[in-house]
């Protein structure tokens, strides 16, 4: 099964981020389409933004991290409020996991497995 799947964690409290809303995109025709959504669970994650209906394709995505509102709830400041990742993706890969590190003052990303 095709995965496009993330994981967030706050190297601040060394601890997964839960409750942060991602959005991922497509880019096609010169712009920027929205596909689905999720929001991380108590362990960070978002195990699948693909479904039956949705499928990789070989295209540029883009996942938007939405922070701020996770930096309040934590009574941190925030100086980064949203992070958006884009990535190459083949449709001829199963799985990509895009993790991304935060702190109030600095994240860090790379691919996962």
């Amino acid at each position: 099964m095709q995965r496009i799947s993330s994981h967030v964690l706050d190297t601040t409290l060394g601890k997964p981020a839960a409750g942060i809303r991602i959005q991922l995109y497509i880019y096609q025709g010169n712009e920027w389409l929205e596909l689905n959504q999720g929001t991380t669970d108590n362990d960070g994650r978002v195990g699948n933004f693909l479904s039956e209906a949705l499928k990789l394709e070989t295209a540029r995505y883009r996942l938007r991290f939405s922070l701020e509102e996770y930096f309040a709830q934590q009574q941190q400041p925030c100086f980064y409020p949203q992070v958006e990742i884009e990535c190459q993706l083949k449709a001829e890969d199963d799985h990509y996991h895009i993790p991304l590190l935060i702190s109030p003052f600095g994240y860090s990303t790379y691919r996962g497995s």
